[in-house]
């Protein structure tokens, strides 16, 4: 199932940056407090004051504009009255403004006008006379019409009046009139109130702001704070509080507000910086869409391998609430935003970074907890702190990336020495001082820390913990702190070889990453200006590297330099290191001939060490591969010098080795190979896994995969066919109904001119071509992509396109030309002894030959039935076996087998064809009522994929009355009144099928 949320003229885009888009008006996640909050002001006998209480930025005020609105479509009076900062710096404005709205609105009211109570609580004001104040007040609210008031941000509104308002006696309203108010409150899980003092860290005894504090909490107190929980405990007071989302409220806030589905780590991301607060999402999303560093691929989102967390600006609310606090409350802050996790210990080191005394220090700490900044960790004995974190992880960022870089750099520098000290002294590697994370967290932590540190630590210990640390992120997860560490780790190093092999290791890393840009960067230097510790081997892999992120650029031009010999002859490296890096771009570009000879013409000098040769002499291999002669490449796969090779050029050799077998369909080779190499396919790098993924039928995992890559940029193979990653995936759109959606991407991945052929894209747009009933599109792209073929002397996979250009010869009656085709695909199959090539002959020639030889077509679908079993693709497999079904070559139950096929890879369109066929061979289909859900949807997503009835028609291969039968049928079960709806319905994923 897929999830799509964009608009009907931009059904699909991959790789574009999202935009955050807030015009939709609904709240999430608060449909039992808007029910609460609803019947409560709805119900006669009701409460005639309600609270609404919550955290900065949980969305106080849209949920108050909810129930207002709710209230006032079911004819309601409602007034808002909205507090701002400022307002508590003068005295009894609240007040005022509850008279003059009262006022205003009973002077609409044909009863009696008013306006003697206005002037006279202007009077009020003038004189500051709170008791006359709440005597007009109370008038006000006695003689009010019916009427609900509601008053936003009452946190910042002035004491006075605010007492005015708990002297109020709710229940002697006038009918009608309530009064709803919404105010801060902090009620973060492990915040209660501070012990205190602290002896084992600031000193004994009570400190002054802690004195402060709990007088502040004493009932009767006169503080805001205080006053506002007076209100809320008044008599027949009501309370609603609104806690932060749950993480799937918040995914559901950021799908709207993308308009695309974030994937795991997006989410994850999300809820962790802004633990479900609506304000802070809303913040994070802004930063990182103004940077386009959130990307959109098929409606799903995905951050991008190096996009920062984003600093909140200055105005800001999260900043804005400590700011206001001023000093030395800013200063404790940006001290915790760096030493927070060291636990306790923090506030010594913070006094004296900060130079303030302990309990001045301390002091700052109550403040900031009592302001809902920072979150007070119990400890194991619950009465004690076992420290403070930012109660919102965001702004704890924020704070830590508005210091200088000297102030980071020296915090940073306390907090790595803390942290080293304490192992020291516990005797032990482990770090027992950051008592705030688990290990994982602190390796991190601490990799930070020495990163920002820089040169103020012990250089040789920060090296080695960097680089410790950087090993052990699993690809895909932390990759721009990975590439954060690693720079890190190689500007600390001083000596040249330890550095060059410290950049050996960050351009491996950058290419893992995706982040091209700076592995061709450090490539390009460490080849310009190679150190004297670097090896001919290490050159050689730097310079194969520099080729591959090139590759993976899509920059052809600057790949087409790479593959002159004029380009290597200005680099100071060995000719090992220019012969190999100028083939491997000659087999970027598919001109195999060239790199055959060259590598031929210069074997005597790389052909000397297992380590050296042996990338060459696969590049040979391939390029005979490529040029239709497998024998050496078949050799290759037995991997001969692994035993001589270190375990990282291992793994690479494999993972080549496989993305060539898996671009033939060959799966048994490739998971052969694997196995010999004591690897699965589930530790591939990502466009491998995604390849492996998608021949064994995972088609959900693989458009998972194909999602993320295509969406940070990741297009290009490293195999004889550089675009198998746009082609496969449109073969799965197409196999599931989204023929628009595999023609836009393919449309996107355009290939250009000076590109290798790529026959997997010609294939595969020639098939969403016949799907739609455009054979003549169709024919002209395969020739157009055979000539290209052609024109490199390129054999391997052209069997893609041989095969449907029979077929499509001989539906327009051109049986002789498509004579010659299968000639020519014969002769393929033969001279490569491809399983995939002879597969496709064998169903190819049966389709040419049904009419003429009809015995020899079926004699050659029981072949092929036979040899796509072995073959063990579950979808490959599927097709064999309907085509062998339809052309009477084997029993009508071939097509059971084959829809069960299809149902593993989920592939829409042909279930819906093989329920077809199961009918017209008078046989039952499986799940009669999942048969009609998956009918239905088929029938929605291509209405979605803004296809025209005939359209549907062909693609269904259904006359265009079904058509309209189907849709009229659709449209009534779903209860839509119009095809728009539905698709609206389809593409927002708010109608469900199953």
């Amino acid at each position: 199932m897929y999830c799509t949320v964009a608009a009907t003229d931009e059904l699909i885009s991959w790789g574009t940056p999202a935009r955050l888009d807030r015009t939709g008006d609904s709240l999430l996640g608060r449909e039992r407090e808007l029910e609460q909050s609803h019947d409560f002001l709805s119900d006669p006998d009701g409460p005639r004051l309600v609270l609404v209480r919550g955290e900065t930025g949980v969305g106080r005020s849209a949920f108050l504009r909810a129930v207002g609105g709710r209230l006032r479509a079911q004819g309601s009076a409602v007034l808002a009255v909205d507090c701002v900062p400022g307002d508590g710096e003068r005295p009894l404005l609240l007040a005022l403004r509850l008279v003059m709205a009262l006022e205003e609105h009973r002077s609409a009211s044909p009863r009696r006008p008013a306006g003697k109570l206005v002037t006279r609580a202007l009077s009020a004001v003038d004189q500051r006379d709170p008791t006359a104040m709440q005597a007009l007040f109370r008038a006000s609210l006695t003689q009010a019409t019916p009427l609900t008031i509601m008053v936003d941000d009452v946190q910042h509104a002035d004491p006075e009046s605010l007492a005015v308002l708990c002297q109020v006696d709710f229940s002697r309203l006038a009918p009608g009139v309530r009064l709803v108010v919404s105010a801060v409150r902090h009620v973060a899980q492990g915040r209660g109130g501070m012990s205190e003092g602290a002896p084992d860290a600031v000193g004994s005894g009570t400190s002054s702001y802690g004195r402060k504090a709990a007088e502040a909490r004493a009932p009767g107190c006169d503080g805001p704070a205080g006053l506002l929980e007076r209100l809320s405990g008044i008599e027949g007071a009501r309370t609603v509080e609104l806690s932060p989302l749950g993480p799937d409220d918040v995914s559901a806030l950021v799908t709207r507000w993308l308009q695309a589905k974030p994937d795991a780590v997006l989410a994850r991301q999300v809820g962790e910086l802004t633990r479900g607060i609506p304000g802070a999402v809303d913040a994070l999303l802004t930063g990182w869409t103004r940077r386009d560093g959130i990307r959109v691929a098929d409606g799903h989102a995905f951050l991008g391998a190096r996009t920062p967390i984003p600093v909140l600006p200055d105005d800001n609310a999260f900043v804005t609430a400590l700011d206001t606090l001023g000093e030395p409350y800013r200063s404790v802050a940006a001290a915790l935003s760096i030493l927070g996790p060291l636990g306790r210990p923090a506030l010594q080191l913070t006094a004296a970074w900060a130079g303030l005394s302990a309990d001045t220090a301390y002091d700052g700490v109550c403040r900031l907890v009592e302001s809902g900044i920072l979150d007070q960790v119990p400890g194991p004995d619950g009465a004690t702190a076992a420290g403070w974190t930012f109660w919102l992880p965001l702004t704890g960022h924020t704070v830590r990336e508005r210091l200088s870089p000297v102030e980071r750099s020296r915090l940073s520098a306390i907090a790595v020495e803390a942290i080293w000290s304490d192992a020291a002294g516990a005797g032990e590697a482990t770090y027992p001082a950051a008592a705030l994370l688990d290990e994982a967290e602190l390796e991190a932590y601490l990799a930070d820390r020495i990163t920002d540190a820089g040169t103020r630590i012990d250089r040789e210990r920060a090296v080695a913990d960097l680089t410790a640390a950087a090993e052990r992120v699993q690809p895909g997860t932390e990759d721009r702190a990975m590439l954060r560490w690693l720079q890190a780790a190689t500007d600390l190093i001083v000596q040249p070889g330890a550095r060059d092999l410290a950049l050996q290791r960050y351009l491996r890393a950058a290419y893992v990453a995706g982040d091209y840009q700076s592995g061709r960067a450090i490539a390009e230097t460490l080849l310009r200006n190679p150190g004297e510790s670097l090896t001919a081997p290490e050159l050689q892999a730097i310079a194969q590297l520099l080729v591959g992120v090139t590759g993976n650029q899509l920059d052809w031009r600057r790949l087409s330099r790479l593959a002159t010999a004029r380009w290597w002859d200005e680099l100071p490296v060995p000719a090992v290191v220019k012969v190999s890096g100028q083939a491997l771009a000659l087999c970027h570009l598919a001109r195999w001939q060239e790199a055959r000879e060259m590598l031929s013409r210069t074997e005597a000098v790389w052909n000397t060490s297992p380590r050296v040769r042996v990338t060459p002499r696969v590049f040979g291999a391939a390029a005979e591969l490529a040029m239709g002669r497998p024998e050496p490449f078949g050799r290759e796969l037995a991997m001969p010098d692994a035993s001589e090779l270190p375990p990282g050029q291992v793994y690479a050799l494999a993972g080549a080795l496989f993305d060539e077998m898996a671009a033939g369909y060959d799966l048994d080779a490739a998971e052969t190979l694997l196995r010999s190499r004591g690897l699965t396919g589930e530790v591939l790098p990502p466009l491998s896994r995604f390849l492996w993924h998608h021949l064994t039928g995972r088609w959900d995992e693989a458009l998972e995969s194909a999602r993320r890559l295509l969406a940070i940029g990741r297009v290009q193979h490293p195999a004889s066919d550089s675009y198998l990653l746009p082609a496969r995936t449109a073969t799965i759109l197409l196999a599931r109904g989204r023929t628009t959606s595999a023609l836009r991407l393919m449309e996107s991945m355009r290939v250009p001119e000076e590109a290798p052929p790529s026959c997997s894209m010609n294939a595969a747009e020639a098939e969403v071509l016949r799907v739609l009933g455009d054979r003549d599109g169709a024919e002209k792209v395969l020739r157009r992509g055979l000539d290209k073929a052609q024109a490199h002397a390129h054999v391997y996979g052209t069997e893609e396109l041989w095969a449907p250009l029979a077929e499509v010869t001989a539906e327009a009656g051109r049986t002789a030309e498509a004579a010659v085709h299968m000639h020519r695909l014969e002769q393929l199959a033969s001279r490569t002894g491809s399983g995939r090539a002879r597969l496709r002959y064998l169903l190819a020639s049966a389709r040419v030959l049904r009419q003429d030889a009809p015995d020899t077509a079926r004699d050659h679908l029981r072949e092929a039935v036979e040899l796509a079993r072995s073959r063990g693709l579950p979808f490959e497999t599927a097709t064999t076996l309907v085509a062998a079904a339809d052309a009477g070559a084997g029993p009508a139950a071939l097509l059971h087998e084959a829809y069960e096929l299809f149902g593993q890879t989920a592939a829409a369109l042909w279930r819906f064809r093989t329920r077809t066929a199961l009918r017209e061979a008078g046989l039952s289909v499986p799940g009669r009522k999942q048969a009609t859900a998956e009918n239905d949807h088929l029938l929605a997503t291509l209405l979605a994929e803004q296809l025209t009835t005939r359209q549907i028609a062909t693609v269904l291969r259904l006359n265009e009355d079904a058509v309209v039968g189907r849709l009229t049928r659709l449209l009534a079960r779903t209860g839509k009144r119009s095809r728009t709806e539905l698709v609206t319905a389809v593409l927002t994923g708010t109608l469900d099928f199953f």
